[in-house]
């Protein structure tokens, strides 16, 4: 299950996997912007701990965690 979720520029892409019945594994990854040199080698899939999430809490916490790590990048939106 996908979903791409648009925030300052970037997308973020969210990908979940099942992992038992209801739950999922969350992995994200930022792409896009006009910023994308920021991200160089960082713009990796990167996979959510302390799961696994029901899906909703999985897609919450995944667009959540994209978001901040836009935010470390570009600094506060003013």
């Amino acid at each position: 299950m996908q979903r791409v979720i648009e925030y300052r520029g970037f997308e973020i892409h969210v990908e979940l996997t099942p992992a038992d019945e209801d739950t999922f594994n969350v992995i994200f990854q930022i792409k896009g912007g006009t910023n994308l040199g920021v991200l160089g080698a960082r713009g990796g899939r990167i996979p959510l701990r302390n799961g696994p999430f029901t899906e909703r809490w999985a897609y919450l916490v995944a667009e959540i965690a994209g978001q901040a790590a836009i935010d470390v990048l570009l600094g506060p939106d003013e």
